[in-house]
């Protein structure tokens, strides 16, 4: 079996297993995710051109390789300073990425390339207030944490995070334009539910959230 393979097939198989255990009762494991891939897809223009929000979901799920891919298109690290693939004001880096998954939930972690758990529930319902957030096998939850935005005022943390998430849910639109993938940004979520169920901080807020999966009919 060549190397990549094996690493490939050894990702979905810590995938499984972690997935398996909730059925189990068991906690949410550390996933470490397979190294993105970022070569490939799309020329930018044909991605652009595809790129529309889409609201019919398949509830298929996302092989490891593209959940991985995914989240390293959204934020991922992409230089050996630690910068990544969305600007963020004064490189605060105070967009979280907490992926709802029918086997519950995870925080991305960009460093290490892991998904870290939250909690063995699926909330993919109170990810937006439309019916198609259960349907779709992924939801992205951006979350800012204010307490990373030093000196800034209040003003400046909600517009400058808002801004940032913008750019983070854009790169999500093209990865799935490039993947042939549906997703949709939405506003539209009760956002004091769904930050009692992640148990966030009073300093964290939910900006938007972004259900993404294959298109349905």
């Amino acid at each position: 079996m060549k190397k990549r393979s094996l690493a490939v097939y050894s990702c979905t198989l810590a995938l499984f297993l972690a997935f398996a255990a909730v059925g189990f009762g068991q906690k949410l494991e550390i996933v470490k995710l397979p190294q993105p891939q970022t070569d490939g897809g799309k020329p930018l223009m044909q991605a652009l051109k595809a790129r529309k929000s889409s609201r019919v979901f398949s509830n298929k799920k996302l092989s490891p390789q593209t959940l991985s891919n995914l989240l390293w298109a959204a934020f991922g690290v992409n230089r050996p300073d630690g910068k990544r693939t969305a600007p963020t004001a004064k490189n605060w880096q105070e967009i979280d990425i907490y992926v709802a998954l029918e086997e519950g939930v995870y925080l991305y972690d960009a460093q290490t390339n892991t998904l870290q758990p939250v909690m063995a529930k699926d909330i993919r319902a109170a990810a937006g207030r439309q019916k198609f957030t259960q349907d779709a096998p992924v939801n992205l939850i951006f979350v800012a944490d204010f307490d990373r935005m030093r000196g800034a005022d209040k003003n400046s943390r909600e517009f400058y995070s808002a801004t940032d998430t913008g750019f983070i849910s854009q790169n999500v639109y093209l990865f799935c334009a490039s993947e042939g993938l549906a997703t949709v940004v939405l506003g539209y979520v009760n956002r004091p539910a769904l930050a009692e169920l992640l148990n966030l901080k009073s300093t964290r807020y939910i900006i938007l959230s972004q259900p993404v999966g294959y298109p349905g009919k």
